[in-house]
């Protein structure tokens, strides 16, 4: 691995001091099995997981059924909702009671309650009402749950003019449909036209990939070297401090880059999400959010004597970071009073180069300001580390 870093780089940077001092550092880290491990399986993991569990798709909802109608046109309608991926028939109830029952204790997540004079309106022309009941203990879910109802209904109401009934069926909640004219959408998906989930989800996850599993390794190799009394041994050599900063920050750089071109791959390989834009844009993104990531676990092992103390305060600071980055949830979701803060945060600007970049296709030209914004965040946390190591060190 060494030698093949070594013959990426210029030749300068590997002689005399610095290389037996960079050697050293390659080797130490050879040598620790766990700290090579956590740069390779914990990111495989979380760009995987993330990327299947954090998904708004609502697919399968126990559906529960109370047909009071038990007519052709009541069961085509069930048939229509347990036919779409969102739903699944779980039960049919006798009773409304026993529905609300079942929802209660969680039997079901979801209810639809069809009236006993359901197919006589829709004979007669008249607008005939149908009950959705959703749990929405989970808001989202819910409110997803009850968009897919109403397209399932829409659909299905375009095709009772074929059939010779000429009626509407809309939810209780519904505005009253006018019989003068119909207004219709046609829906365009730009950039997603099939509407995957998991793009939104790795694009962001990328970013914070990069920036948490830097400050975590860097933190935990500065520390266990502390921890061993390497770091005094280095002072009394010959070797300089800024030497001493540039030989432990760039073979965690180099890996973790390396670290960064196996979560592209990932997001590539499984998650299938399209390259429209430069890839040379994206990875030096990439780069500053690891030069960050390096940067914040720089200056937390300069404040902790032990790995112990550096996780305990990377819990301190690793969690707000991700919270506030729009990398799982869109800023737009976020308290107004909130979203001016995720503009002081790394891995927001990055999610927004890697989304428009790949997604969208987007060059510089436009994202030009988040790059400016990464490179300042990177130059000020990597100054305050080096500013850190010196003064504890020097």
């Amino acid at each position: 691995m060494s030698k093949l870093l070594q013959s990426l780089l210029p030749d300068g940077l590997f002689s005399g001091r610095m290389a037996a001092l960079m050697q050293k550092e390659f080797r130490q880290i050879r040598r620790d099995r766990r700290l090579a491990l956590s740069m390779i399986i914990p990111p495989t993991l979380q760009i995987l997981l993330f990327g299947f569990v954090l998904s708004s798709t609502v697919t399968n909802l126990k559906l529960g059924v109370v047909d009071q109608n038990r007519t052709p046109e009541s069961r085509e309608l069930v048939a229509a909702l347990t036919e779409s991926r969102a739903f699944r028939l779980s039960a049919t109830y006798l009773s409304l009671q026993d529905l609300t029952g079942a929802l209660s204790r969680g039997e079901v997540k979801g209810g639809v309650v069809i009236p006993y004079d359901f197919a006589r309106k829709l004979q007669r022309g008249t607008t005939a009402d149908v009950q959705f009941l959703l749990n929405a203990m989970d808001a989202n879910t819910a409110t997803i749950a009850q968009a897919y109802a109403e397209a399932v209904v829409a659909a299905y109401n375009t095709r009772l003019p074929g059939s010779g009934l000429h009626a509407n069926v809309r939810q209780m909640s519904a505005p009253v449909i006018s019989r003068r004219g119909r207004v219709s959408v046609t829906p365009a998906f730009l950039y997603n036209p099939g509407l995957v989930s998991s793009w939104f989800t790795v694009t962001g996850i990328f970013g914070l990939l990069c920036i948490l599993n830097g400050s975590l390794v860097s933190a935990a190799a500065m520390v266990k070297e502390r921890e061993r009394g390497t770091i005094e041994q280095l002072l009394m050599s010959p070797a300089k401090t800024s030497e001493i900063i540039v030989a432990k920050i760039v073979p965690l750089f180099l890996l973790l880059c390396l670290m960064a071109l196996m979560a592209t791959a990932l997001m590539r390989l499984v998650f299938h999400v399209p390259f429209h834009g430069s890839f040379l844009l994206v990875f030096t993104g990439a780069a500053l959010c690891v030069l960050s990531g390096i940067g914040i676990g720089t200056v937390i092992a300069t404040f902790t004597t032990s790995a112990e103390q550096a996780q305990l305060t990377s819990f301190f600071v690793n969690p707000p970071l991700a919270t506030l980055s729009g990398a799982l949830t869109p800023v737009e979701a976020m308290p107004h009073w909130l979203q001016p803060v995720t503009r002081f945060n790394p891995i927001y600007h990055f999610g927004v180069i890697s989304r428009a970049v790949l997604l969208k296709g987007t060059g510089l030209e436009t994202l030009w300001p988040n790059f400016l914004a990464l490179l300042l965040f990177t130059v000020v946390l990597v100054s305050l580390s080096v500013w850190r190591f010196r003064k504890q060190f020097g």
